[in-house]
């Protein structure tokens, strides 16, 4: 609860949604980046780009066949600037990216803002850029081969049969690498990425809450883009809305976390101070006893002598 109500007050669903928008804005110039890769490597391999031809030659028929292959050859003849912009235009998007990521965290926690010199900010975001996105690849890239399974096929090829006991620990120890590595990410990101570093140990707990989250949230959405890829609509649209989900809810993971990490450690629970003390006397004016309370009093001041008067009487 108290981690709920930290990402509310800190704005975590705004600063979720910014980050969902500059990751699918950063997208676009890494394909531009793709592309140019691709079109380097067809331009020194001659017989792969004939064979890329011949496959949709036959494929498409008519004059899309030529105008698809028109297509890639101006894409191959211009990667170089092609390159050239999206490199930069990633880079540009990727800074951005990272410079909102780091301020989200650091509201999280709910850190005082620290003015630094342009260049030594750029230069920090830029090598936690670099880190963010290789540690990803490599986490993604090894739940894609507990999916694609070719250690399967390898012990297929030694006679081993394919739905094996080796195969259920293959995919079991895909899943356990992969949350061994986005628990080393996302603890280095909760713990050092804000402007200010928090704790490493609270955040290596909350670092292993994102990463079961993230784990579990990547194999529903595999399940999912193997459904929505069996229809063309689905295969035009589903990726698409697949990776802004996928963005969001890992956004929304990090900063979660991060909050309930910032609630967890007892040296960032900020105790408000009590209030200022209000001094304010109180003056009550005595005037004596009322008329009726004079009365009362000498009646019983005058039944009590009488009562004395007799008993000493009687004594005597």
């Amino acid at each position: 609860m108290r981690a709920y109500q930290r990402f509310s007050e800190q704005r975590g669903a705004f600063f979720a949604g910014g980050l969902t928008y500059y990751t699918i804005f950063a997208l676009f110039p890494l394909l531009m980046v793709g592309f140019a890769v691709v079109g380097f490597v067809l331009a020194r391999r001659p017989e792969l780009l004939k064979m890329i031809d011949g496959r949709i030659r036959a494929t498409l028929t008519g004059g899309l066949s030529q105008q698809v292959v028109d297509l890639m050859n101006s894409a191959i003849d211009a990667r170089t600037s092609v390159g050239v912009i999206g490199l930069a235009a990633a880079s540009w998007a990727g800074l951005n990216w990272m410079s909102h990521l780091r301020v989200a965290l650091s509201e999280m926690w709910a850190h005082p803002a620290e003015r630094l010199g342009f260049l030594r900010t750029k230069l920090s975001d830029l090598t936690a850029m670099v880190g963010t996105f290789l540690v990803m690849m490599v986490t993604i890239g090894i739940t894609a081969v507990g999916h694609l399974r070719p250690m399967a096929k390898a012990l297929s090829w030694l006679g081993v049969p394919e739905h094996s006991i080796f195969d259920v620990l293959f995919r079991i120890i895909s899943i356990l690498l992969s949350v061994l590595v986005s628990w080393l990410l996302f603890t280095w990101m909760i713990a050092r990425l804000p402007r200010q570093p928090g704790g490493f140990a609270i955040s290596m707990r909350a670092g292993l809450i994102a990463a079961v989250g993230f784990e579990l949230f990547k194999q529903v959405a595999s399940i999912y883009l193997r459904m929505v890829l069996r229809s063309p609509a689905g295969a035009a649209f589903g990726p698409v809305l697949g990776l802004m989900v996928f963005a969001n809810v890992t956004a929304y993971l990090i900063l979660f976390a991060t909050a309930w990490a910032a609630t967890a450690d007892p040296r960032s629970r900020h105790v408000a101070p009590p209030g200022p003390a209000v001094i304010s006397p109180r003056i009550q004016v005595d005037e004596g006893l009322s008329a009726r309370q004079t009365l009362a009093a000498m009646t019983a001041g005058a039944v009590g002598a009488l009562t004395l008067s007799r008993l000493l009487r009687g004594r005597r």
